[in-house]
């Protein structure tokens, strides 16, 4: 019989896609919340996509993530992920941007989907949001349109150039 061991890739460092700001080294993330199970450091490594690591808020309710970038960027695109694998739901989000510092937003987009395990548990959106001079970039998710009482959940927050 063959003896054989699945081996996991080391990396010492997350793998970016082309365009990716490396929000690790060139920005700072500010949360609402956080588990301390499944911290926000998770929406920003390499592990995404069906069974990634992800971001769980410590609490229920609204919840918002900034990334504010250490220099102002050309942004193109923001790709974003979720995994619900236990709570139907409905979740809204909002994504705005501002160019001064974090002192305005400008909403560059507003969607809700829908979670209905087992059957749909996973969404990946790729918007492209053409903006000079960002600064900041803001999500506001409200877990529940409903107001059932869950918390955000975020598999991964790609941030990429133009």
């Amino acid at each position: 019989m063959l003896r054989k061991q699945i081996m996991k890739p080391v990396s010492s460092a997350p793998a970016l896609i082309e365009g990716e700001i490396n929000v690790v080294s060139a920005a700072s993330v500010l949360v609402t919340s956080e588990d301390p199970e499944h911290p926000v450091d998770h929406a920003f490594d390499s592990y995404w996509g069906l069974g990634g690591t992800r971001w769980i808020a410590g609490e229920p309710g609204e919840q918002t993530v900034i990334v504010a970038c250490d220099a102002p960027e050309a942004v193109g695109r923001v790709i974003l992920e979720v995994e619900e694998t236990e709570v139907v739901r409905t979740q809204e989000l909002q994504l705005a941007i501002s160019s001064d510092g974090g002192q305005t937003y400008r909403e560059v987009l507003r969607q809700e989907y829908n979670f209905s395990p087992p059957g749909t548990t996973f969404e990946r959106e790729d918007w492209a949001i053409s903006a000079a001079g960002v600064t900041h970039l803001r999500l506001q998710v409200k877990p529940d349109k409903g107001d059932k009482p869950c918390r955000v959940t975020l598999t991964s927050l790609l941030v990429l150039r133009r």
